[in-house]
C-alpha cells in the first residue's frame, strides 16, 4: 500500500535549490515504488473535474515568468496512463461526481516541481487531476475518499499545492518565517493531525490570519483530496519549513 501524501510546491526555482526539503523529498522518492501517481494539482483549475489521459509523452508547460533561465529549459518527459485516467473516471462515477477525461494539456510545474525531485527518472506513469477552488471543501474531500481504492493498488495520490501562499507577501530578504504564517500553519497542522474535518472545512473562518494567509483557495484545495483519500489513517507531518518569509514547504503523509 502507498500511503496518499500532500506537498508544497513551492516557487518553480525549488527544483534548482538544495536544501533540507529537497533532500527529504529525494529519499522519499526512493523509499517509494508507487505503480504510477495520480496527481491533484494547484495549476489546473477547471469546473467539472478533469483528467489526463495522455497517451504516450506529456508536453511541459511553463505557467510562470521572471524566473532563472535555465528553469524553462528543464525536461520531465513524464508519461500519462490513458488506462489509469479511465479507472479514476469510474471510481468518481460510482460516488456520482462528473469528470471529463482530457487528452492533451501537458504537466505544469505543480506536476513536474514535485515529481522530478521525487522521481527524477520519469519511469513512473503519472495522471494528472484538476481542482476547482469554488467548489466546497467537502465536496474536493469526497473527491480524494473516491479514490482511497488506489491506494490498497500501490498507486501514489498525490496533492500538490501549499498552506501559506499570499505572492504578495513574500519577502527574498526574509530569514526567518513571518509569525502570521506560523500561527496559520500551526493551526492547519493541528486540526490536520487530529483528522478534524469539520474544522479544517471552515478553515477560513476559524483559523488565524486565514484570509491573509490564502487570498485565493487553489493551492489549499489538494490538501482536502490528499486528507479525503487517507481514510481513518492518522497522519503523519512530513516536514515544515519556510521561505522568502511566508512560502511554506510541508508535508504529509495520510
Amino acid at each position: 500500500m502507498i500511503h496518499p501524501m500532500f506537498l508544497c510546491h513551492g516557487a518553480p526555482d525549488l527544483v534548482l535549490e538544495d536544501n533540507e526539503y529537497i533532500r527529504l523529498l529525494k529519499e522519499i522518492g526512493k523509499s517509494l515504488k508507487p505503480k504510477a501517481v495520480v496527481l491533484f494539482t494547484a495549476h489546473w483549475e477547471t469546473e467539472v473535474t478533469a483528467i489526463s489521459a495522455i497517451d504516450g509523452t506529456y508536453d511541459m508547460i511553463y505557467d510562470f515568468y521572471g524566473f532563472p533561465a535555465e528553469l524553462y529549459r528543464i525536461k520531465y518527459p513524464a508519461k500519462g496512463s490513458p488506462e489509469l485516467a479511465e479507472r479514476v473516471k469510474n471510481l468518481l462515477k460510482e460516488h456520482e461526481i462528473p469528470s471529463n477525461l482530457d487528452r492533451s494539456r501537458g504537466i505544469d510545474h505543480g506536476t513536474w516541481s514535485i515529481l522530478s525531485i521525487l522521481f527524477p527518472e520519469a519511469d513512473i506513469p503519472v495522471v494528472q487531476v484538476s481542482i476547482n477552488p469554488f467548489r466546497s471543501k467537502e465536496e474536493q474531500f469526497l473527491i480524494g475518499e473516491a479514490l482511497k481504492p488506489l491506494a490498497e493498488e500501490d498507486i501514489l495520490i498525490l496533492g500538490s499545492g501549499s498552506t501559506v501562499h499570499n505572492l504578495g507577501a513574500l519577502n527574498g530578504n526574509a530569514t526567518e518565517p513571518e509569525s502570521w504564517a506560523v500561527e496559520f500553519d500551526d493551526w492547519i497542522i493541528d486540526r490536520v493531525e487530529r483528522l478534524d474535518s469539520d474544522e479544517l472545512f471552515r478553515y477560513q473562518s476559524l483559523a488565524p490570519h486565514a484570509r491573509h494567509a490564502v487570498p485565493r483557495e487553489e493551492h489549499m484545495m489538494p490538501l482536502f483530496t490528499a486528507l479525503g483519500s487517507g481514510g481513518d489513517r492518522t497522519p503523519k507531518l512530513l516536514h515544515r519549513s519556510y521561505a522568502y518569509g511566508t512560502f511554506t514547504y510541508l508535508g504529509f503523509e495520510f
